[in-house]
């Protein structure tokens, strides 16, 4: 029923020089960042500050799609303007996070699995008609002293594989988000061998489940040592490992793969982005883009700060990390550009 624009969002979502926006944090998430820069954690400052984000000038440049809250996708400008319409009239498909939430995984002590598949059917119905056109569900890995377990693996493929095909069935690109986490302080070889076993069992999941491959997302975390390891690698490293993991793990007609950032500083998420698509430039059956959260907004936080008068120098900051992370999905970025006023 959907199949040409599924097809066609997919597609758009990872189009050359744009990336998505995760702009969907929970009330929790968001309210701990407010705490710690001293800004009220109500709902009306949350709205603020998600008009200050959609509103700046010049984001449809960079950004394909932004992915909306349940919160967020029901609300409007402080003008009356629906923040779905803002961001369609700039260019930018709005999409909408999914998933509950990881809950502990019964008998796996440090696990979690997501939660969230219960009523799903109907609120893909409800988004859809909000003007939502893809969906994120993201599952969490944690690699420890024995973990991830088979198991944990595996029921958080399966949970993945079920959410994409209702997302299909209803009209929404799935985004498929397995983050394996960068807590720790496990090697680089460690953090392969992980997404390896969790990318390949994810793509079995899909398969069972009748998953269209040219109309989802892949949204992977980046092979990257524990942020604790002594072992510290180059952005190139960072680059061949990853790239070559996809090349083992992810079939050809999957459209593309946005990165996440997963507590990479904002300046190392671009560098690393940027080095896969330098070094394998035309070379890869997919794109490969940024689907950005604190990596994209922390920086337009800080200024924004809860206060009406600094809303253009946070939409700068905005804005200046949006070009250069276009730019790294082109593989055109380099540090220099962080020096340059926007």
């Amino acid at each position: 029923m959907y199949t040409e624009e599924l097809k066609a969002t997919a597609k758009a979502m990872v189009a050359p020089g744009k990336g998505i926006l995760a702009a969907d944090e929970s009330y929790g998430t968001a309210n701990k960042r407010f705490q710690k820069l001293g800004i009220p954690t109500t709902e009306e400052m949350r709205r603020a500050y998600r008009e200050m984000l959609f509103t700046a000038s010049g984001i449809g440049n960079f950004f394909s799609g932004v992915i909306l809250f349940d919160e967020t996708i029901r609300q409007s400008t402080k003008d009356g303007v629906p923040f779905t319409k803002v961001l369609m009239d700039a260019g930018i498909i709005p999409g909408i996070k999914l998933d509950a939430g990881a809950k502990p995984l019964a008998k796996s002590p440090n696990e979690v699995v997501t939660e969230g598949l219960d009523g799903l059917r109907d609120r893909i119905k409800e988004y859809y008609d909000m003007g939502a056109r893809f969906a994120k569900w993201r599952a969490v890995i944690t690699i420890g002293d024995g973990i991830p377990s088979r198991r944990c693996i595996e029921v958080n493929a399966h949970a993945l594989a079920r959410y994409a095909a209702l997302c299909q069935e209803g009209g929404l690109v799935p985004i498929v988000e397995p983050e394996v986490l960068m807590d720790g302080d496990h090697t680089l070889e460690r953090s392969y061998e992980v997404h390896q076993e969790t990318l390949k069992t994810v793509f079995y999941e899909l398969h069972r489940q009748g998953i269209d491959l040219d109309q989802m997302i892949l949204k992977p975390s980046m092979v990257i040592p524990g942020e604790n390891s002594p072992n510290q690698v180059s952005a190139e490293e960072v680059a061949r490992a990853t790239v070559k993991c996809l090349l083992d793990c992810v079939p050809a007609s999957v459209p593309g793969c946005a990165f996440l950032s997963g507590g990479q500083s904002d300046e190392d998420a671009t560098a690393h982005l940027n080095a896969m698509n330098q070094l394998f430039k035309g070379q890869l059956p997919w794109h490969l883009t940024f689907s950005y959260g604190r990596a994209l907004q922390q920086a337009a936080m800080q200024t924004w700060g809860g206060r009406d008068e600094n809303v253009a120098a946070a939409q700068k900051a905005l804005y200046h990390r949006a070009k250069c992370n276009s730019a790294a999905a082109l593989g055109e970025y380099s540090r220099d550009m962080e020096a340059i006023a926007v």
